[in-house]
């Protein structure tokens, strides 16, 4: 993944502490008789995404993947690792998206369909030449590998 992607998260991050805080914040200082509780909860929403903020190059750097000879391995987690291998010959469709901010920063999501609705797997943040050449070359493998479709 690229380390530029850390930073596509942490903007995403932000914005949530954005709208989660100072909007209900003013709404309920207009609002509120007594602000005191409200303002609390408020806080503590606003802390705990700020929390998550720190945490966005850490999150990224747990992102991985690997082609072996049958399959792809796919790895993202940090306190609750998930491990996916997705056999080449059961792969569906690879897609390449990109939103404003991705697209800004050069990067690109490649999405894996499968057969299995529980194999949703994304690999966000790959630069896009990278992902085009991963979806092309993903794509010639499924070819290669389909098993009874």
């Amino acid at each position: 993944m690229s380390p530029s992607y850390a930073w596509a998260d942490l903007i995403v991050n932000l914005v949530l502490v954005l709208v989660a805080g100072v909007v209900p914040t003013v709404l309920v200082l207009l609002n509120a008789e007594d602000p005191l509780i409200p303002l609390l909860i408020i806080g503590a929403i606003v802390l705990v995404l700020l929390v998550n903020s720190l945490f966005a190059f850490r999150r990224v750097r747990a992102i991985g993947y690997i082609l072996r000879e049958d399959d792809l391995l796919f790895r993202r987690g940090i306190m609750f690792e998930r491990i996916v291998a997705v056999p080449y010959g059961r792969l569906q469709l690879v897609d390449v998206t990109r939103g404003p901010l991705l697209r800004a920063l050069g990067l690109a999501t490649l999405k894996f369909v499968t057969a299995s609705a529980a194999t949703g797997v994304q690999l966000p943040g790959l630069r896009v030449d990278e992902a085009e050449a991963l979806r092309d070359r993903l794509v010639a493998l499924a070819e290669t590998r389909r098993s009874g479709l």
